[in-house]
């Protein structure tokens, strides 16, 4: 086997080789050589914290400029805290309620939440300028604008449909002035073109006047239609108080028809049912007027008037007649409402008079209508109860007493009698959609003469009005009342009223009406039936405020179970109104 070298020297002559640099280098170096010591620098991390800062080597030096950057900050002082706490004194921390934490609301701006419920600051605004609204709480939904950048106030852009088709207005007028403060929205004018009316201290006066012409083929409402051009003067005023307490509200209307043509005296050689003169007037006014007493208690009264004549076509009407004679039906109510808490109760006395001009016949002699003449005292009451809002059920009790100035009628009656009725109904308001009230009841009425039976009948009363949209309304009313006749046998007329009305409007400026009224005239003990019927259709033309056109077609049926007493008309008119 081969011998090898010897590994001892080997790694000798490495090491040699190895230490032979250092140690000329060692050589060279003329300097002693001293070992680094252990100094608490050491331990500093941080920049120089190993080096004091005066044995730097790139410390500054007096007379030579040095950028700021090579400028050191100045090391705190661990010790200083120390030596602060130890000159000033400790507060004692008896009593004290330690605060951990950050306060509450801390951050919280104007807006946000604070669990101890501390009022807000409000923010101040300038002159002119609106509140803002509360923000919308959680859940609420984006308003569906965005708000537009103007000087000032922020505005909200309307939408779109708001500002369609919309006649443009100045912007000082629309409030769109960048910097002027918003202006506040007007109450929606219900009425466009609706009389505004005048003040008189405190008092609101309407006023109008509406005049029109036409033809009527049958004024007379003769079985052989006579046909007369016709004209109608109808004014009409409205006045109610502005007061705080207390209410005053006086409503007058009235009307004159004028023919221009005469009705003839005979027919076939008999009087005439009708009159050569059949001008008629028509006049219905009533003041109302309520004392305040308290919250509860209300003094009511009421002045009443009603002008009129016979209608055409009534039996009513004497023969020969040279003009129909007018009759004045006036009176008055004085009561009082009372209301404990939902239940009210309203009553009043009631004194009404009717009184009838003389009748003047074609061979110039007077007739007396003395004899149709009476006054009526009665009472009326009514208790209702508030069952729910909307919704008001009534109960209505009524009684009265007819006095004639004579004892006897012209055919020998005594038509003296004692009457009334009875209803229940209810008022209600249904969310403005429908609104009004309707009743049924009985009403019956003696005669002080034997001959004349008991007159009786059901009877209903009502008005109801039905906004069906915004454009569209539709009305109904009834009525029944028993009226006083001079058909011999007869002890009354039970007349009974169903209307209903359409007013529709084409646009704010112009109006479609039509009108339809069925009535019934039940002369008791003749066993005398008329039905009436009347279709009646208006365009309303409403120039501005104070000036309307109105054209009028109507046509009305009068169908009785006795010969030859019906009768058909036709009336075509074309007026204006003028109101303020």
């Amino acid at each position: 086997m081969g011998s090898s070298p010897g590994r001892g020297r080997s790694k000798r002559a490495h090491f040699l080789r190895a230490a032979l640099p250092y140690l000329a280098l060692t050589a060279l170096g003329s300097g002693p050589a001293a070992a680094q010591g252990l100094t608490p620098d050491l331990f500093n991390p941080n920049r120089g914290g190993f080096v004091s800062t005066d044995t730097l080597p790139t410390r500054r030096t007096a007379g030579v400029p040095q950028a700021p950057s090579d400028a050191l900050p100045a090391l705190p002082d661990p010790n200083a805290d120390l030596r602060k706490r130890q000159q000033t004194p400790a507060t004692s921390r008896v009593g004290q309620v330690p605060t951990y934490g950050l306060p509450a609301a801390n951050g919280a701006s104007s807006s946000g939440y604070d669990s101890l419920n501390r009022k807000r600051q409000q923010p101040k605004l300038y002159p002119g300028q609106p509140k803002p609204k509360r923000p919308a709480g959680p859940g609420s939904p984006p308003p569906p604008t965005t708000p537009v950048t103007t000087l000032g106030a922020p505005r909200i852009a309307p939408p779109p449909s708001e500002t369609a088709h919309k006649t443009p207005v100045a912007p000082a007028m629309a409030g769109s002035v960048p910097g002027q403060p918003l202006r506040r929205r007007l109450k929606l004018d219900e009425d466009p073109f609706g009389a505004v009316g005048d003040y008189a201290g405190s008092f609101l006066i309407k006023g109008g006047l509406e005049l029109s012409t036409g033809y009527d083929t049958n004024p007379a409402r003769l079985n052989k239609p006579v046909g007369s051009p016709v004209y109608v003067v109808a004014p009409d005023l409205l006045v109610m108080s502005d007061w705080e307490r207390h209410a005053l509200v006086a409503d007058l209307r009235g009307s004159f028809s004028g023919y221009t043509n005469n009705m003839p005296a005979t027919i076939n050689g008999f009087a005439s049912p009708s009159p050569v003169e059949i001008d008629r007037p028509d006049f219905t006014g009533h003041i109302d007027g309520r004392i305040d007493v308290d919250r509860d208690l209300k003094l009511t009264s009421q002045l009443r008037l009603r002008l009129a004549t016979d209608n055409p076509g009534s039996p009513n009407v004497q023969a020969g007649l040279q003009k129909y004679p007018v009759y004045a039906a006036y009176g008055t109510t004085v009561g009082f409402d009372q209301t404990f808490n939902r239940f009210q109760v309203a009553a009043g006395a009631t004194v009404d008079r009717t009184a009838y001009t003389d009748s003047r016949l074609t061979d110039g002699s007077v007739f007396s209508n003395g004899d149709r003449d009476f006054n009526q005292y009665g009472g009326v009451g009514r208790f209702s109860y508030d069952l729910k809002p909307g919704l008001k059920p009534f109960v209505e009790i009524q009684g009265d007493t007819r006095v004639h100035d004579q004892a006897a009628d012209r055919n020998g009656y005594f038509r003296d009698s004692n009457g009334g009725y009875a209803k229940v109904g209810s008022s209600f308001e249904f969310s403005r959609i429908l609104t009004g009230e309707i009743s049924v009841g009985y009403s019956a009425r003696s005669y002080t003469d034997p001959r004349l039976s008991q007159l009786s009948g059901f009877l209903t009363t009502g008005s109801l009005i039905w906004n069906a949209s915004g454009l569209t309304t539709v009305k109904f009313f009834t009525d029944t009342q028993i009226a006083e006749t001079t058909v011999a046998g007869s002890s009354g007329v039970l007349v009974r009223t169903y209307s209903a009305e359409v007013d529709h409007d084409f646009r704010r400026w112009l109006t479609a009406v039509g009108k339809f009224t069925y009535g019934t005239l039940d002369y008791q003990g003749q066993n005398r039936n008329d039905k009436t019927y009347s279709l009646e259709s208006n365009l309303i033309y409403k120039l501005n405020r104070n000036v309307w056109i109105k054209g009028t077609l109507r046509h009305d049926i009068l169908d009785s179970n006795q010969a030859g007493s019906s009768s058909q008309g036709t009336v075509v008119m074309l007026g204006v109104r003028l109101q303020n």
